[in-house]
């Protein structure tokens, strides 16, 4: 008896070794392909940084110019897009935490904001084209921005409901024992308590659509010049980068680099503000 319990805990131990040790190396090899990538961008797009990246247009080859029509657009369609994201996404989770936790029109809203969550952007990008692109005859902005809250309001949704989820029953209890109504209880009370993980959420869903390139080609399209109508073609990093990577010409590859080096530092940058609302709310 002694025997086969030494041979199973053995067995149990080198099984455990063998677990932690393919974790380890796939941790290791994770990691290696992630500085990897960190180190060609930085390489070759640090180099490249000047004042007349933020301060001039998109030039033509062999012509000196900068990214700031291109940034300036992808920071407006991703603005209007995290306003429409929020106020869908969080009215959304909002109504699937408090209202339709077990309805069947609830659990139907549930699984088609789950389908959406792993949905291909190329797809939300081609949907936008034939609803906001094609019957009007002209690439915009405004379908840009469509395209990015279509992407965004799904994270949004699905982390506003389980924050609210998580909280405690005696919040809902005692605002509504003091005669408030459920919806001043939500506004006043619950979303104030959720406030840090909805942030969160919107924040990851934030750091998605920075680089989303596909949708915005089938939408916003690009532009060469200056343009602040949302109802225009307009000019944005994820396409500008895309469009510039496969040119024969060195100056624009150099470019290309250099919004990739922009869109990672924004991203990292806002992943690090995520992570550092979620350890506060874990504090509090």
């Amino acid at each position: 008896m002694s025997t086969a319990s030494s041979t199973l805990m053995l067995r149990r131990k080198v099984t455990n070794a063998v677990f932690t040790g393919f974790c380890v190396v796939v941790t290791g090899l994770a990691l290696i392909a992630l500085a990897a990538i960190l180190w060609t961008l930085i390489s070759k797009g640090a180099g490249g940084f000047n004042l007349a990246v933020f301060t001039q247009a998109t030039p033509a080859p062999h012509s000196k110019g900068g990214l700031a029509n291109a940034i300036i657009g992808s920071v407006m369609m991703c603005t209007l897009g995290m306003i429409l994201a929020v106020v869908i996404g969080v009215l959304a989770g909002t109504w699937l935490a408090e209202f339709g936790q077990n309805s069947r029109y609830g659990s139907v809203v549930r699984f088609l904001n789950d389908v959406l969550l792993s949905a291909p952007s190329i797809l939300v990008g081609l949907f936008v084209y034939e609803m906001l692109v094609a019957p009007f005859h002209t690439f915009s902005a405004l379908a840009g921005a469509v395209a990015l809250a279509l992407l965004a309001a799904p994270v949004i949704t699905r982390t506003t409901e389980d924050v609210l989820a998580l909280q405690p029953s005696l919040l809902r209890e005692s605002g509504v024992g003091l005669g408030a109504p459920l919806a001043l209880v939500i506004r006043e009370i619950l979303w104030r308590s959720a406030r840090g993980g909805i942030l969160t959420g919107a924040l990851l869903a934030f750091a998605r659509i920075t680089g989303e390139t596909a949708p915005l080609l089938f939408t916003a399209l690009n532009n060469q010049f200056f343009e602040l109508n949302p109802t225009k073609p307009m000019a944005n990093l994820p396409v500008v980068i895309f469009q510039y990577a496969l040119s024969p010409y060195d100056d624009w590859q150099r470019l290309a680099w250099v919004g990739a080096l922009l869109i990672a530092i924004t991203v990292l940058s806002v992943t690090i503000i995520a992570r550092f609302v979620t350890r506060e709310q874990n504090r509090s």
